[in-house]
């Protein structure tokens, strides 16, 4: 009987003892030694696989001293807005720091707490902070920038820049092509005449002798990244979906940049199979030898690049402007969840997100943050970030930053990726674009 009221006793000062530590743990904001515990949502990938050397950097070196310890919490990829959107919903204060994206803060905005005055953010390119920014308020911290490139074979250009063979043959499938006998070109001078001619000259149905079997590989899969691709031939061509508050999707050159995927789908300039393709199979044409050249996210020259990752086109990938000089650009970032109990730990977190020494690491494996200086000094070692940083400052446009963006984006997806594919009517796929736009408005 004693033995039992003995172990009575040890059980119930046990639970006693976890009680404590677990009140001490959550008063700490989950740690029980005195720092402070920082939960952080961010996307699973090559972006969190860079943010976790920073976050071991951080936890081992000046989080000591700061008192502040640091947690990526990963959700789904395809489901993280979801996740954090049930969150917001119920104002939780489950974590502190949200992950976000340019097409989706005016979403997050209302559950954001702004940095202007809290964090220095004027060293970033202006084009991602501005990306982040909602009624003159800075929600989050940009730590990715993402463009799109003209990336193309240097020695397929090369050889048509100056074989006669080849520049005869140009000017016979160009004419067939766009109505027009041209002469190749340099891709930073190439329009959109100039894009679809030479897509028609490097696929083996129009051109026998051409080494690889399309021209290019268009991502045409209704899909909202595809949008954004998309809308460099729209701005490009003059267009865009909106001036001021005014929606204005429906217009030429609208009608213009549609007929450029047309062209391309209809006449197999590009696989069929693009009709289900995105930033994957793109790279796959361009790794493999299939396709000539492409629209393609910055990202992507890395791994095309790489000796290792792509033995076919290492050393042979060039880089040059979207025909119409201009890319789409959008940053992905954090921001300080509003409700959250730990603000003063969580800023000294991104302060310390924000200074060089951790963008350099979070550069050096493989995130591309919009600081100009890192992106210059990490030249050596990535040769493609100094040609971002100069892309974004020339050619760089955002859409508009609204609470319904992302939501425009995926009208724009559903109404436009048949007309890509040459499939419905183009008058009325863009009359239907204008409507659900301006209806997302009301």
């Amino acid at each position: 009987m004693k033995k039992r009221m003995f172990a009575l006793f040890v059980f119930i000062l046990s639970i006693g003892i976890i009680v404590a530590c677990s009140k001490n743990s959550q008063e700490t904001g989950g740690k029980s030694d005195g720092a402070s515990m920082v939960k952080m949502v961010y996307w699973p990938g090559p972006e969190s696989d860079a943010m976790q050397k920073v976050v071991e950097e951080y936890n081992s070196g000046q989080g000591k001293e700061d008192k502040v310890k640091v947690e990526m919490v990963l959700l789904s990829r395809d489901g993280t807005y979801e996740r954090e959107a049930a969150m917001m919903k119920s104002k939780s204060d489950e974590v502190d720091m949200y992950f976000t994206a340019s097409y989706i803060i005016g979403q997050h905005a209302p559950n954001l707490d702004p940095l202007n005055n809290k964090l220095e953010l004027n060293n970033y390119l202006k084009s991602s902070i501005d990306s982040l920014t909602v009624d003159g308020n800075t929600l989050g911290i940009p730590m990715d920038v993402s463009n799109h490139f003209l990336l193309y074979r240097k020695d397929l250009i090369e050889k048509l820049l100056n074989d006669t063979k080849w520049k005869e043959t140009y000017a016979k499938v160009s004419e067939k092509a766009v109505g027009t006998s041209l002469e190749p070109k340099d891709p930073k001078d190439w329009d959109w005449k100039d894009f679809v001619a030479t897509a028609a000259f490097f696929t083996q149905n129009e051109n026998a002798d051409s080494p690889t079997k399309y021209g290019t590989a268009l991502q045409l899969k209704n899909l909202i990244f595809n949008v954004m691709i998309w809308d460099d031939v729209l701005w490009g061509s003059g267009g865009q979906w909106m001036e001021g508050d005014k929606v204005t999707i429906n217009s030429p050159e609208a009608k213009t940049a549609l007929q450029v995927y047309q062209n391309i789908y209809k006449n197999q300039f590009t696989s069929p199979n693009s009709s289900v393709a995105e930033y994957a199979e793109t790279q796959e044409a361009l790794k493999s030898g299939n396709a000539a050249f492409a629209i393609q996210w910055s990202a992507a020259y890395d791994e095309l690049n790489s000796s290792e990752k792509s033995p076919n086109t290492a050393g042979k990938i060039g880089i040059a402007p979207i025909p119409g000089g201009k890319t789409h650009v959008h940053s992905l970032g954090v921001g300080l969840n509003k409700y959250s109990k730990h603000k003063e730990a969580a800023l000294k977190w991104m302060e310390y997100l924000t200074g060089k020494d951790a963008l350099k690491t979070y550069a050096k494996n493989g995130g591309i943050p919009p600081l100009p200086s890192v992106l210059d000094e990490m030249g050596a070692e990535r040769e493609v970030l100094p040609v971002i940083s100069e892309h974004i400052e020339k050619f760089g446009y955002s859409p508009p930053i609204l609470p319904q963006t992302q939501k425009m984006l995926e009208i724009l997806a559903k109404e436009l990726s048949a007309v890509w594919i040459d499939q419905g009517n183009t008058d009325k796929a863009l009359e239907n674009a204008q409507k659900g736009l301006e209806d997302s408005l009301k």
